[in-house]
């Protein structure tokens, strides 16, 4: 009876840190949003409050790490409860990082935004299909973590591929802007690290991806090819 009492309260501090995953994952999803708004209006103000929240994100990754490290001490978990508490571990770190891009995204704004003038006419609303997708990709990450879905952390891993495409031709488009008017270089370099953030938001939804195969196979498929993942998976 006491071995059923102490694993349900093991299950209530799992599914407690599991949801503070989650609201860290819907707070930098915000932060990406609202970075996105920034670069496609050239609005300063709104770049700013993303800025601000950077704060509140790498707390919540403070908070969640303390609370982690409470209770491997205390449960002194093995196999795949101690691989769940490794993996949340290193997707609040990917989520800090995500958070990280995005106040990027706005400080490049705000630098934009300074330089005025021609860096009005860059194509910066052309990001947003690029950020559609990275949010997407993260938002599926964080949805297939909650349900350790392996079968959807394969569709985000192979989802990466539009997003690169995306990224390299917004830069050869950067590249033909900077070519025909010499003025708007900096901007362009700017909006060059934006697009860059994206892609690199993408990167961090396909490490959460791969988080969740380590959990559930207890296998590491980082630098894996698409085949060999698979095939773990069968």
């Amino acid at each position: 009876m006491g071995d059923k009492h102490l694993s349900t309260q093991f299950d209530s501090e799992l599914n407690s840190l599991s949801s503070r995953v989650m609201e860290m994952g819907g707070l930098v999803e915000s932060q990406i949003r609202q970075a996105i708004f920034a670069v496609s209006q050239f609005n300063a103000d709104v770049a700013r409050q993303v800025i601000e929240v950077e704060d509140r994100v790498n707390q919540m990754e403070v908070d969640i790490d303390r609370e982690l490290s409470s209770v491997i001490a205390r449960r002194q978990p093995t196999a795949r409860d101690l691989r769940l508490l490794m993996a949340i571990s290193k997707t609040t770190a990917n989520l800090e990082r995500v958070g990280d891009e995005a106040r990027r995204i706005a400080r490049m704004v705000l630098s934009i935004v300074e330089k005025g003038g021609a860096a009005r006419t860059l194509p910066a609303s052309e990001l947003q299909v690029a950020a559609d997708l990275a949010s997407a990709q993260l938002r599926k990450a964080l949805d297939a973590f909650a349900r350790l879905d392996t079968v959807a952390a394969v569709a985000i891993m192979k989802g990466d591929g539009p997003l690169d495409k995306e990224f390299d031709g917004f830069v050869r488009k950067l590249i033909t802007y900077m070519m025909e008017d010499p003025r708007t270089i900096s901007a362009s370099l700017d909006l060059l690290f934006v697009a860059k953030a994206i892609e690199r938001i993408g990167d961090h939804a396909t490490n959460i991806a791969e988080f969740i195969i380590y959990v559930v196979k207890g296998a590491d498929v980082r630098h894996s090819s698409m085949e060999h993942i698979e095939s773990t998976l069968k």
